[in-house]
């Protein structure tokens, strides 16, 4: 069990010793980012901006336009939430290569409550053009995800988990932006999941088999640009799909994915996130199952998608 925020902390440290325009700045919350290591070995590097997300986003723009690359981190909720038009007009419109870093993402985020639980930010981020958006499944994936910006030119958008999460990726688990990774074959239906939820679906799939039901299971981490190929794909093969993630059902990935396939070879979906509704405070694991995105809740969908999907034929 270890943070995606933990991978974030050491990714962006292994991409600073290679490349020395990269740069840092926090709003107030060096620690909690996981920029005290950052902090420590690239004093000269890192900037403390105070509690002023803002000035944050647009400071940041500033340095990319004189050939720094700058990550900007806080909460999520803070930043992109807080400083969302900075980051459309300042950083997007012009197209400059600035890394927004959201951590304490989602529900999990536990006693903190809705005021801090980041659950809207993939839909208000999505739409803005040149942006690209991951959302890393465990802490090797969030480590090379943070190095995979770093080398990428352009303004990206990574979130990540306060709360430990399982770790089952490893260092040579493949990864690249804009493809999605198949970890689990299947026929019946598609799991189609980003962040840390992508362990929730692969517990439910391999439940599922033991019924009868042989689920595929994708992990979409980059969720802007789709990678419609491979959701295509697995509604082909699958026609049924089935969307897991730690976000508000309305505008993440869930939306991505019915967007595109609306549009290519509509089939049955159901939507596993944030039923509409404001996070609340509890223990994080609690809060994942209270707002329906546990191994229950997806394995229900799976079937009821399945009774669709032979109605809908």
């Amino acid at each position: 069990m270890a943070a995606t925020r933990n991978g974030y902390g050491h990714g962006v440290v292994d991409a600073a010793k290679r490349d020395k325009r990269i740069v840092v700045l926090c709003a107030d919350l060096t620690e909690s980012t996981r920029n005290d290591e950052f902090k420590k070995l690239f004093p000269d590097r890192f900037i403390q901006m105070g509690v002023h997300e803002q000035l944050l986003a647009a400071s940041a723009a500033g340095l990319a336009l004189g050939g720094k690359i700058p990550f900007i981190t806080s909460y999520a909720m803070f930043c992109p939430g807080r400083a969302w038009e900075m980051i459309r007009t300042n950083i997007c419109l012009n197209d400059v290569n600035v890394k927004v870093i959201g951590s304490h993402a989602g529900v999990s985020v536990g006693p903190d409550g809705a005021t801090h639980q980041a659950i809207e930010d993939i839909a208000i981020m999505r739409p803005i053009p040149n942006i690209t958006i991951l959302a890393p499944c465990d802490v090797n994936e969030a480590r090379k995800a943070t190095a995979a910006v770093a080398a990428y030119d352009g303004p990206c958008y990574v979130r990540f988990a306060r709360e430990k999460t399982p770790v089952f990726t490893t260092a040579r688990t493949p990864f690249k932006i804009g493809r999605a990774e198949i970890y689990r074959d299947g026929k019946d239906a598609a799991i189609i999941a980003c962040g840390p939820l992508v362990y929730n679906a692969l517990v439910a799939a391999e439940e599922l088999s033991k019924e009868g039901i042989n689920a595929m299971v994708i992990n979409s981490h980059t969720i802007k640009p789709l990678d419609g190929a491979a959701v295509l794909k697995a509604a082909k093969t699958c026609r049924a799909v089935v969307t897991v993630e730690e976000h508000q059902v309305t505008g993440g990935l869930g939306g991505a994915v019915s967007e595109y396939l609306s549009a290519t070879f509509p089939v049955p979906q159901e939507f596993i996130g944030v039923p509409n509704a404001f996070g609340e405070s509890g223990n994080p694991f609690e809060l994942v199952e209270h707002f329906g995105m546990g191994v229950v809740n997806i394995k229900r969908a799976v079937k009821h998608v399945i009774k669709r999907k032979r109605s809908y034929a």
